[in-house]
């Protein structure tokens, strides 16, 4: 009696997470941005794509998290097509922005063609509703522990103002019935970019450790999704040399210790045994001033948006997930955006999804573009003047027509 009693409690909400490993091979040259991909010799780590599938009663979500540099909607709405039991606009695809990755844009390379390797892209997508399905078809009767936090130690720093960044680490974790973490959920901002692209390596960068080390602590299988890291937040790979840590075991250092700090944000969080799940998309619409972009939409063989350049649409999505309250963001967002928005939200956790169903390069308010010579190449990677303006005024909007989120008793 008991038992069925326990089982009960639980069964409003359910959880699954699955993996796919999609490191090519043989391996394809790696991307740290626009411009020609570097020839890769060698792994480090190997590239996952992971699923976290969770429902209600009511409402079934798939947060997906890729190891790329981005990963377009043009990527993304094929897997959706493939993906039978979940709303297409409640799969929201993230990228956990490692620059050492293959090419998922079509950038060009100044020859006039792209090192994106099309097959390989399409096995990718295939990997990715293989992983949906999985952790769908395997979800279980779950809980929630939702935690919010600064991440103490060495992690991120802003590169062109060392303190212009947002420390706090948000942790969702499931929990199954028998009290043990399912997944482990975290969100921070930072570019996973110890590596780099220069060296030829094929990596995760510190997401792989950091994964690795949340499941050896216990944590159940991890997923990443990124946060407002643009305009230069960056890890915290500085030695007091004046030198950076390039190395793999720099991104074992940075992706344990945010491990560590993830594990210790949501110890102590209450559980929230029955969570409810309200999930809205709305169509999100940008002019395209830089030539640059235009460019990449001009010759991308994966039809990222229209040939003409003027203007790209993308999905955006509000999410609140128990006590907490979600928004993507199709794209890099200074810190001082994410701050407003976190600020404007209305959860007891108020997280952002960054690079989440697109990636349209950096988002900067009309007051910072173009306005600092250290903005040069943010500004040059920018959809445009009003980018950030246009993002904010729609994500304030969403949030006062959208309910709020539930609050713990």
């Amino acid at each position: 009696m008991l038992l069925a009693t326990a089982q009960a409690c639980f069964a409003e909400f359910r959880a699954g997470i699955a993996v796919r490993v999609v490191t090519p091979d043989p391996l394809l040259a790696v991307s740290g941005g626009m411009g020609p991909s570097r020839p890769a010799a060698q792994k480090a780590g190997e590239l996952t794509v992971r699923a976290l599938v969770l429902s209600d009663r009511e409402t079934t979500i798939a947060i997906v998290s890729a190891d790329f540099l981005g990963f377009p909607a043009a990527l993304g709405n094929r897997v959706r097509g493939k993906i039978k039991g979940i709303r297409p606009e409640n799969i929201l695809i993230g990228a956990t922005h490692t620059h050492s990755a293959p090419d998922a844009y079509g950038f060009p390379d100044g020859k006039g063609g792209t090192a994106a390797d099309l097959k390989y892209l399409d096995s990718v997508c295939g990997r990715m509703a293989e992983a949906i399905d999985e952790a769908l078809a395997h979800a279980r009767p779950a809980s929630l522990k939702i935690g919010s936090g600064e991440a103490k130690g060495k992690i991120a720093y802003n590169y062109y103002a060392e303190r212009l960044y947002d420390p706090r680490c948000h942790v969702i974790q499931c929990l199954g019935a028998d009290g043990k973490p399912i997944a482990t959920l975290v969100n921070y901002a930072i570019h996973p970019e110890i590596i780099g692209s220069a060296r030829g390596i094929c990596s995760p960068d510190l997401i792989g450790p950091l994964y690795e080390r949340l499941q050896e602590k216990g944590g159940g299988i991890g997923i990443f999704m990124n946060s407002a890291q643009g305009g230069m937040v960056t890890a915290d790979n500085r030695r007091p040399d004046n030198k950076e840590a390039r190395d793999w075991d720099e991104c074992v250092r940075i992706g344990n210790l945010l491990a560590d700090e993830a594990l210790r944000l949501v110890e102590k969080a209450p559980e929230q045994k029955s969570p409810k799940i309200v999930s809205h998309a709305r169509t999100l619409t940008f002019p395209v001033d830089s030539p640059d972009f235009r460019a990449v939409l001009a010759a991308s063989p994966l039809n990222l948006g229209p040939k003409d350049g003027t203007q790209v649409s993308t999905q955006f999505n509000l999410l609140n997930l128990g006590n907490a309250q979600i928004l993507t963001i199709p794209g890099e967002a200074l810190p001082n955006i994410g701050f407003y928005l976190k600020r404007h939200m209305r959860g007891e956790h108020n997280l952002l999804f960054g690079l989440c169903n697109d990636a349209y390069g950096y988002i900067l308010t009309r007051v910072d573009w173009r306005s600092f010579k250290a903005y040069d190449y943010v500004s040059r990677t920018c959809l445009g003047e009003q980018t950030g303006e246009i993002l904010i005024e729609a994500a304030l909007k969403f949030v006062a027509e959208s309910p709020a989120p539930e609050k713990l008793k």
